[in-house]
């Protein structure tokens, strides 16, 4: 199995949050996580860290915060140049997903979770 170092975009430490629930099947999976978020926390020991922090090697950025609340992170996401960017449900931005696309990035409108538990991430 590839290690996918993936980002988990509206990291939350509420246990009844899909953002937390991904952070940890992912790891369950052996992927490397980077939960980002506005809260500071952590989950599973891993600490939360804001939208500043450069790092290469992303593969995988799985959003979890609706269109509204996205715009902030566009540039972000862009200069991380992830291989792709999953748009979970109640999170689709068809403008975001088509500047994505014409930077080269894939675009995936589908469940992180359902992705993990179907050996299809």
């Amino acid at each position: 199995m590839e290690v996918k170092r993936t980002i988990v975009l509206g990291a939350s430490t509420n246990a009844s949050r899909y953002s937390n629930m991904a952070v940890k099947k992912l790891l369950k999976h052996g992927h490397e996580v980077v939960p980002v978020g506005i809260k500071k926390g952590e989950i599973e020991g891993i600490k939360i860290i804001a939208a500043d922090a450069v790092m290469d090697g992303v593969d995988t950025i799985t959003v979890y915060l609706g269109p509204q609340k996205q715009t902030q992170y566009y540039d972000y996401i862009k200069e991380l140049h992830p291989k792709r960017v999953i748009f979970n449900p109640g999170t689709i931005n068809h403008d975001f997903m088509e500047q994505l696309e014409k930077e080269g990035i894939e675009v995936v409108n589908a469940c992180t979770l359902v992705m993990l538990s179907a050996n299809t991430y």
